[in-house]
C-alpha cells in the first residue's frame, strides 16, 4: 500500500467557540454574539468566529476556554461540545476544527471584559444580522443557533443566560429573545410553575408595577 500522506499534508485542528449572550439594544434584548475581525491572512480583515489551535498537550475544553479568553476576554456560563468540521476546502491548508458553543449571563459580559481589558478588534453582532464570515464559520455560527432554539425547549439552558435569581417574566423574555417569537405568558407560567426544576425564593423584584417573586433553578446533580 502507498503511504498518500506527505510531510507537507499534516492536518492541523483548531478549537472555535460559538458564544452567545443577551445585550441590550434600541428595541430591547437581542441575542448577540461576539466575533474577531482577523489580523492575518488568509481572510485578513474579515469576522470570525473566536478560537486558535489546539496545543496537543491541551484537553478540548481546556483549549476552547482559553482561546475563547484570549480572544475575547470572556469566560461563558455554559460550555458544550458542539460539532466537528472538516469539510477537505475550508480552509487554505488541511485543518479540522473542534467547535464549541457557550452562553455567557448578560450581567457578566461587561464585568468580565472591564476586568481583562476586552480587545479592540471584537466586536458584538446580531444573530440574525450576521456579516459574512471567514472560512466557513457562517455555516457553523447557523448550526450553532439551530442547535441552541432546539435545545432550550426542552433543557434548563437558559438559566446560562440569566442571572442566579430571576422572575418567570424575565425568563419567558429569555426564551421568546432565543426563539425569536412571541409566548402565551399564562400557558408559559402554567408550565414552568408545574417543573420541578425551578424553585420559588423567598425575595421579589419591585419596580413600577407589584412585586415579582424571584425564582432560581435547582442545583444540578
Amino acid at each position: 500500500m502507498t503511504d498518500a500522506t506527505g510531510a507537507g499534508d499534516a492536518i492541523r485542528v483548531a478549537v472555535s467557540t460559538v458564544i452567545f449572550s443577551l445585550r441590550t439594544a434600541e428595541d430591547g434584548d437581542r441575542l448577540m454574539l461576539p466575533l474577531v475581525r482577523r489580523t492575518r491572512t488568509p481572510h485578513l480583515g474579515q469576522w470570525a468566529l473566536p478560537g486558535g489551535w489546539l496545543d496537543p498537550a491541551e484537553d478540548l475544553d481546556a483549549a476552547a476556554s482559553r482561546t475563547l479568553a484570549e480572544t475575547t476576554a470572556l469566560k461563558p456560563s455554559y460550555l458544550e461540545q458542539l460539532y466537528t468540521f472538516g469539510d477537505v476546502d475550508r480552509a487554505p491548508t488541511r485543518a479540522i476544527s473542534i467547535v464549541y458553543w457557550a452562553l455567557l449571563r448578560s450581567d457578566l459580559v461587561d464585568a468580565q471584559r472591564a476586568a481583562a481589558g476586552a480587545p479592540e478588534n471584537v466586536e458584538w453582532f446580531d444573530v440574525d444580522a450576521m456579516p459574512p464570515l471567514a472560512f466557513d464559520h457562517n455555516r457553523i455560527a447557523d448550526y450553532a443557533l439551530w442547535r441552541l432554539r432546539n435545545k432550550v425547549g426542552y433543557s434548563r439552558i437558559a438559566a446560562g443566560l440569566l442571572p442566579d435569581e430571576f422572575t418567570l417574566t424575565e425568563l419567558r423574555e429569555v426564551y421568546e429573545t432565543v426563539l425569536g417569537q412571541r409566548l402565551d405568558p399564562s400557558n408559559f407560567r402554567r408550565l414552568l410553575e408545574g417543573s420541578d426544576e425551578l424553585v420559588p425564593t423567598e425575595s421579589f423584584r419591585t419596580g413600577n408595577h407589584r412585586p415579582a417573586r424571584l425564582f432560581r433553578y435547582v442545583a444540578s446533580a
